[in-house]
């Protein structure tokens, strides 16, 4: 016997699909969602209230809201509101430098590895050039009075109270963020504060309230747009004054 409707078979296959597939998605536990790994404390940012005091913005009144570093790279801004901090501003910084500090863009010191109690040396040094094969084992182009030749200046992490450094070829040389060699023997950056006696090859860098933070922008009479007007109304009153 042929059927009338040769397709309301496969209509109701499809039906039968389709409810099988709703009842999988309401018995199905919906999935956490995927949480971003937190950052791991450093030798310059070893724990809350450090972090804090770096970032600046009087941050740091705040770190009794947080009972440990997970708690404070965990916390959404609901959390942060409801832990205290009512100002959405000072929220939204919180996570602003939070993220930054979870890629690695730290500011001055963050980068270091020799710290103790939030100080750190950085000091000028020789270290053996790396022969290329381009380039013989010892330079003549790069010496100078001050140089020795096959050496080339560098900048070290060395802890506070160390006065040499061993160099060990097998390990890259980091560069610090921020810090220079100055007519190839001075050392500059920020925050830096010279070692008597090494007429500025070494200098110490330590954690400060504010180090990191970013500075707030000002309007200067009222803004592009309205500065030409406001400028000349202010003059205008001074040559009234002087009248």
């Amino acid at each position: 016997m042929a059927l009338r409707n040769p397709f309301s078979i496969f209509r109701t296959f499809r039906s039968f699909q389709s409810t099988q597939q709703c009842l999988r998605a309401i018995h199905t536990e919906p999935k956490s969602p995927r949480q971003k790994p937190l950052p791991l404390p450093t030798p310059f940012v070893p724990n809350v209230e450090t972090f804090l005091k770096l970032i600046g913005r009087d941050m740091s009144k705040h770190a009794s809201k947080f009972p440990s570093w997970d708690k404070l790279f965990s916390m959404s801004s609901e959390d942060l509101r409801d832990a205290g901090i009512e100002s959405a501003e000072q929220r939204r910084y919180l996570i602003r430098k939070r993220s930054k500090f979870t890629k690695g863009w730290y500011g001055p010191g963050g980068d270091l590895e020799h710290v103790v109690d939030g100080a750190a040396q950085l000091r000028v040094m020789e270290v053996p050039m790396a022969p290329t094969k381009d380039t013989p084992s010892v330079d003549l182009m790069n010496y100078s009075a001050t140089l020795t030749p096959g050496m080339k200046r560098v900048i070290v992490n060395l802890p506070p109270d160390a006065t040499e450094y061993k160099h060990d070829p097998s390990k890259e040389l980091k560069r610090y963020k921020g810090m220079k060699i100055h007519n190839g023997v001075y050392i500059r950056g920020p925050y830096l504060q010279p070692i008597a006696g090494t007429n500025g090859s070494a200098a110490i860098i330590r954690v400060q309230e504010g180090m990191w933070e970013d500075k707030k922008g000002h309007k200067v009479d009222g803004g592009e747009r309205r500065r030409a007007e406001i400028r000349a109304k202010k003059r205008a009153e001074e040559r009234k004054g002087r009248a």
